[in-house]
């Protein structure tokens, strides 16, 4: 059985969560609030406040970007091996106009440099945390998107992704997090100007 803690249980954590539950995962959210208590009773997972072990194998950071630094200084010994996900889009919040990693790297790449004993694999920062949830996107099925240099942790992200009902397709190297992000800013651009809804977005069809 998988091990998955998600960091975070706001919308796309709670999303991530249940497909990892679905797929029978054993899942512990690490939050700070009542609110991801309820979440990790809604997937049947546990919860541990931010000074708690962290169990999973895969641990996911479900949170904002300017969060990363912190969580990579304070829990870098616990994520060393593990499979360390960033979903993380590095917006420019201030002005909404680009982002604010420079134009050769990405925010997977800072965190890979402060988190050199960890693998890490970049995924869901493309997909809307409603369409993680349906499976839907218009039509068709919702696919994760992934990138990273180890092909073992892919695998084990793909594993529990598939199992819990969704598809995934490899970016290739972590390099690709570069172009992930950029996608993953402008599908926010176009759902701010409400060019498409938050239920919808870019799909990668087979």
């Amino acid at each position: 059985m998988s091990k998955v803690t998600v960091i975070g249980a706001g919308n796309m954590g709670a999303a991530i969560a249940a497909i990892a539950a679905r797929g029978g995962a054993e899942v512990q959210i690490v939050g700070r609030s009542e609110h991801a208590e309820q979440v990790a009773a809604q997937v049947g997972g546990v919860f541990a406040t931010e000074n708690s072990p962290i169990t999973g194998d895969i641990v996911v950071l479900a949170v904002p970007y300017p969060a990363l630094a912190e969580i990579a200084r304070t829990h870098a010994a616990q994520l060393a091996g593990k499979v360390v996900v960033d979903i993380s889009n590095p917006v420019d919040f201030a002005t909404f106009d680009g982002l604010v990693v420079p134009a050769d790297s990405s925010a997977s790449a800072e965190l890979a440099a402060l988190l050199p004993a960890s693998r890490l694999v970049k995924a869901f920062n493309t997909n809307f945390a409603a369409t993680l949830a349906s499976g839907e996107l218009g039509d068709v099925p919702t696919r994760v998107v992934i990138a990273g240099d180890d092909d073992d942790a892919k695998a084990q992200l793909r594993a529990v992704v598939e199992a819990g009902g969704l598809s995934v397709a490899d970016a290739g190297a972590l390099k690709r997090a570069r172009e992930l992000e950029a996608m993953g800013f402008l599908q926010m651009v176009l759902a701010v100007r409400e060019q498409v809804a938050w239920t919808g977005g870019f799909a990668v069809v087979a």
